[in-house]
């Protein structure tokens, strides 16, 4: 689960962030395309605790896929992430975890989740069932800041990734 509009955190002066970043390149050989690649710091949900848990899941590869809702998106102006989106996730304190991947990037209704994407968002049970009544809980929270409702035909913007570096 993502926080409203993603909230992608624009903290590229933060010195932890560009610690871990430049941590990260000391790994690859010079001709790796990670060096000239973009990339984002976030936290995942919409609180500090839901921030620290969903981080540890992504972190231990638990947590492989996320989504959010494409209304959040469009009501920011922002453009969906694509495949190759380089993210570092950050815990609670705003603390660089881990980073990730995109390998996958596509637009699902709410009520098309299917049990492999609720398995792969790594939270609960990891049943479709416990996938849609935190997903509704989390939508009904977050929606109504950008002025609209939960729906179960609503558009998802869902996100499969892999860890490559913690």
């Amino acid at each position: 689960m993502l926080s409203t509009s993603y909230q992608i955190e624009h903290l590229m002066n933060n010195e932890s962030i560009d610690l871990y970043w430049h941590a990260f390149m000391a790994t690859l050989p010079l001709d790796s395309p990670y060096h000239y690649k973009p990339y984002v710091a976030r936290r995942f949900g919409d609180t500090p605790e839901q921030a620290e848990k969903l981080g540890q899941l992504i972190m231990k590869g638990v947590k492989t896929g996320t989504c959010s809702a494409l209304w959040e998106w469009e009501a920011e102006g922002n453009t969906i992430p694509k495949p190759g989106m380089i993210t570092i996730v950050l815990n609670r304190k705003q603390m660089p975890v881990c980073v990730i991947e995109n390998i996958e990037v596509f637009v699902c209704r709410f009520n098309a989740i299917d049990e492999e994407f609720a398995q792969a968002e790594g939270e609960g049970d990891l049943s479709l069932a416990y996938w849609r009544e935190a997903h509704m809980r989390h939508f009904s929270r977050t929606l109504p800041k950008i002025g609209k409702d939960f729906r179960e035909d609503m558009p998802l913007v869902c996100e499969r990734f892999k860890v490559i570096y913690k």
